[in-house]
């Protein structure tokens, strides 16, 4: 099953083509990152799946829905956390997720808040305002409210930005483990490489406005001849080309 499917999507702020004709499909239950350098167009391509922005052309299904036309059907399915995207200040943490558990219908809502504040270790801080948290800690509770609603489509900017490496990658582990569990797609946009090739089936490479690349990070490793998805993403966002890397391998042995 394809969650899902992007086709000939444009969008267009006056003559600027943020997202300039691009493809793609995500299979159900795989994690696939979305990356680029900054203005790329990762968040325009994300706001339009979660139906924020309308494109100027182009369509969008995801879980067998038409967002264009039927997204309603399917948002309370969706889920997405950004540390960039602020929840209200003045509430705490408990108070923010009982608001939007409430917001997304969630049964049993009083367990399902225990169970991610002990998961994702919020429980010294459960009480306290969201504008008094740290950046790490905010994040951790934006990935809570992510999970609320136990979505079959979470999209995720920047997962672990701000987080402690220790923080960062018990967070990885805890998404490798929820999507083993339940099946879960996700739409990953990162700037953190190493976490890319940990958690990603395919990889989607997006400059200008358009995908230039995509494929497993093995495949992208090979065909630039690369050891890491770092360099791979200098080379295409620096528009070396794929072979480059090969190349410069083939001279040095």
């Amino acid at each position: 099953m394809t969650a899902i499917v992007v086709r000939d999507l444009v969008k267009r702020f006056g003559d600027v083509a943020a997202v300039d004709h691009i493809d793609f499909s995500v299979e159900a239950g795989s994690t696939t990152a979305l990356l680029g350098g900054n203005g790329a167009g990762k968040t325009t391509t994300i706001s339009i799946l979660l139906g924020l922005l309308m494109p100027t052309s182009g369509s969008v299904e995801i879980l067998g829905a038409d967002m264009l036309r039927d997204r309603y059907r399917v948002l309370a399915e969706m889920n997405f956390s950004s540390p960039y995207v602020d929840l209200p200040r003045r509430l705490t943490v408990f108070e923010n997720l009982n608001v939007y558990g409430r917001l997304y219908g969630v049964a049993d809502l009083r367990r399902r808040i225990g169970e991610l504040v002990s998961d994702l270790d919020l429980a010294a801080f459960a009480d306290r305002p969201i504008g008094s948290l740290s950046a790490g800690q905010r994040t951790r509770v934006a990935m809570a409210k992510a999970l609320l609603n136990r979505p079959r489509l979470l999209l995720l900017d920047e997962p672990t930005a701000s987080l402690d490496p220790d923080t960062g990658d018990v967070v990885r582990s805890y998404l490798e483990d929820y999507r083993r569990q339940t099946g879960v797609t996700i739409l990953l946009a990162s700037h953190n490489m190493a976490e890319v090739e940990r958690l990603c089936d395919s990889v989607l490479m997006m400059r200008q406005g358009r995908i230039v690349d995509r494929g497993a990070p093995q495949h992208l490793l090979d065909r630039y001849g690369r050891d890491t998805m770092e360099e791979v993403f200098l080379d295409i966002a620096r528009d070396r080309g794929a072979g480059v890397g090969a190349l410069k391998s083939a001279s040095a042995s």
